[in-house]
């Protein structure tokens, strides 16, 4: 499975994208410059979190338009996986290719912080290593991770199954039902607030984002029909 880790200009968490796959997976692993054109040579587009574009007009938006977003689309369209992370759902979201907006954390502040997480849905691509129900433990960092979308998209998500995460204690940034990660409808597009990469060892205080990276890969292997390298 070879991995894509889109770079935008103001990109901070790439390189920890990067590594998570590295040191999860040990799979094929390459920065992509917003300007490319072309991803056909990628199984898995992982878009960081960071300021890209400053965060100006709003959080994702410019980014959103980038050259290389139409060949996102179009690697979403052909049913290859797409997991956006803080910034990365920021960006999936203005694309359209998720549903909802971010806003401002109700509080207005920059949060930075170990949150808990709740997996809602357990039978998708990229959770299939957890327990429907199970408690993780993963950071946060953000200022615009408010989750919204009106009443009617929120109960269509709720009947697909599309909610992934939600957030288990206290919620963080004041988003619509607690929502932390949602996935879209052929089920192949992920976007969350918090940081897997950053909780895949236990001396970065949690590991229990490891099981995102390798539920991934052996998703795509059982669909590819691949066998563990011994």
């Amino acid at each position: 499975m070879k991995c894509a880790v889109l770079v935008f200009p103001g990109s901070n968490c790439d390189i920890d994208m990067y590594k998570a796959v590295e040191d999860c997976l040990g799979e094929p692993v390459e920065y992509v410059w917003h300007a490319e054109s072309n991803l056909d040579e990628f199984d898995c587009i992982l878009l960081p979190g960071g300021f890209s574009y400053g965060d100006y007009l709003r959080p994702g938006a410019m980014a959103s338009m980038a050259r290389v977003m139409a060949s996102v689309k179009e690697a979403a369209a052909k049913g290859k996986l797409v997991m956006g992370v803080c910034n990365g759902f920021q960006v999936l979201t203005e694309a359209g290719l998720l549903q909802g907006a971010l806003r401002r954390n109700q509080s207005l502040k920059f949060r930075c912080e170990m949150v808990d997480l709740r997996v809602e849905n357990n039978d998708t691509v990229f959770t299939a290593e957890y327990a429907a129900g199970e408690i993780i433990q993963i950071p946060i960092a953000h200022g615009d991770g408010n989750y919204y979308c009106d009443e009617t998209t929120l109960a269509d998500m709720e009947q697909n199954n599309q909610i992934v995460f939600r957030y288990a204690g206290a919620n963080p940034n004041g988003s619509i039902d607690n929502i932390a990660g949602i996935i879209n409808k052929e089920g192949n597009v992920l976007g969350m607030m918090p940081h897997p990469e950053r909780a895949v060892h236990e001396w970065l205080g949690s590991a229990d984002g490891k099981r995102m990276f390798t539920s991934i890969l052996q998703s795509w292997r059982d669909k590819n029909g691949v066998t563990q390298r011994a």
